[in-house]
């Protein structure tokens, strides 16, 4: 009675599911998911697209969480095993240069095995890299399992994830979904950083890493083995909107645009540069040098894992405020407004000196700290068709972590050489400027004419 009346109610809209037999489709297309989740899915009265959605979050919130933990262990590693902050910061940029890398390969992995499996391997992966840190005694040991092994596991727990997901279940709301899936990787940093300094000032850096295995592990795997299905068709629903945008949900039969294609074009650099420069101003820079610059310059530890988690929550906001938009308004102009604003924090973030300001810092700077993502998605798939989504944004996000591997190094050897943060922050600014150029010239749609040859 309460499923019928559910399905009533929400069906205008576009929420609901339809059962199999209302979808017609090929014996190709048989359900192959288990009976209760169509079910779990008008009992919420929801698509179950949406379910899929809420289990990505929380596999990117921990991944999130997970590349962040080296802002909370760069002092407790200086002082225990005597490494300098160069080093640990070199350690940092492989496991960016290697996410980056994952990237691509994630992309491909789930073209032939799916985004559950991708996922599975990736937790799997990150488990095997963070556990030896526990008995790790030289930097060597921090570059191999951190490094390169999770690395690659945490990399492929990235927004291709997300952006795989959301083509693969959503013909509208694109924004909005991608928007979510943003927010998850905000809110790793929200959720995590505080009750990690929290554990390591409590009981040392080792427990925290000790918990964290434990969260995958009991939690987070066995989620994403119930829950998570590739595509709608498993269940034997539609995609989410289909009903209304029958042409977008037949897009992903569309033309597929090949690396070699992309690389060709103009707006694929462009894409690729602006989105480079977003991860040297924010995961490298400000997610890795941000907690030891506010204790250097007199805060405690608790005060700079407050700060990230304050600039983690307003990225929440700020993420899913950016999808709303994107289905909305020009992306082009969002990402220039977005890289303009950031450009200004980082220029004024020299000059912060009291409780205050750095919390101001902390509200704006996380407004836009992943809000480039949905608008960026957008362009991708307008540009190249949404089947090429999961490759050419894995490059793209490939890009972004070589940026992050590149300012991780930088802020360090600044810091090494100049005894402060001040000349990172400040060319982190200019180029700030230089990524909201970038994004102005972007265009729109597959007709598009920028290509080299």
């Amino acid at each position: 009675m309460y499923a019928s009346t559910a399905r009533s109610r929400f069906a205008g809209r576009g929420l609901v599911s339809r059962p199999a037999a209302e979808a017609p489709r090929s014996s190709a297309h048989a359900p192959r998911g288990p009976a209760w989740a169509p079910a779990l899915a008008s009992r919420t009265g929801f698509h179950y697209g949406w379910i899929v959605v809420a289990i990505t979050f929380v596999v990117l919130l921990v991944a999130a969480g997970l590349r962040a933990l080296p802002a909370v262990f760069i002092t407790p590693l200086e002082l225990e095993l005597g490494w300098d902050r160069a080093g640990i910061s070199l350690a940092v940029a492989v496991s960016w240069i290697v996410v980056g890398l994952a990237g691509p390969f994630s992309g491909w992995l789930i073209d032939r095995v799916g985004p559950r499996h991708t996922m599975v391997a990736g937790l799997a992966l990150t488990i095997v890299g963070t556990a030896p840190m526990v008995v790790m005694t030289t930097l060597w040991e921090l570059n191999l399992w951190w490094g390169i092994v999770a690395g690659l596991g945490t990399g492929m727990l990235s927004l291709v994830i997300g952006a795989a997901v959301v083509n693969r279940w959503f013909a509208v709301r694109h924004g909005l979904a991608v928007g979510i899936l943003g927010a998850g990787t905000s809110a790793g940093t929200l959720v995590f950083l505080p009750i990690m300094m929290s554990v390591t000032l409590a009981l040392g850096w080792r427990a925290a890493v000790v918990l964290t295995i434990g969260i995958l592990a009991i939690v987070v795997i066995p989620l994403v083995i119930l829950l998570v299905h590739d595509t709608p068709s498993e269940l034997g629903l539609e995609m989410y909107g289909a009903d209304r945008e029958p042409a977008r949900a037949a897009t992903l039969t569309g033309p597929l645009s090949s690396i070699s294609e992309a690389l060709r074009t103009l707006d694929f650099w462009l894409l690729a540069g602006s989105f480079f420069i977003c991860g040297f101003t924010s995961t490298g820079l400000i997610g890795l040098h941000l907690v030891p610059h506010v204790i250097e310059i007199g805060f405690t530890e608790t005060v700079a894992a407050g700060t990230m988690a304050l600039l983690g929550a307003m990225n929440v906001v700020g993420t899913m405020g950016s999808g709303y938009l994107t289905d909305r308004f020009n992306p082009r102009r969002l990402l220039g407004i977005y890289y303009a604003f950031r450009a200004l924090s980082l220029l004024l973030l020299p000059l912060v000196a009291d409780p205050v300001g750095l919390m101001i810092f902390a509200a704006l700077f996380g407004l836009d700290y992943i809000a480039t993502v949905p608008p960026t998605v957008a362009l991708t798939a307008d540009r190249f068709g949404r089947r090429s989504v999961g490759l050419l944004f894995g490059w793209i996000v490939c890009s972004h972590q070589i940026g992050a591997a590149a300012a991780s190094s930088f802020g360090g050897v600044m810091h090494v050489w100049m005894g402060d943060y001040s000349f990172a922050f400040l060319a982190a600014g200019v180029l700030g400027f230089v990524a909201a150029g970038l994004s102005l010239r972007i265009s729109r749609g597959r007709s598009a004419s920028t290509t080299f040859i």
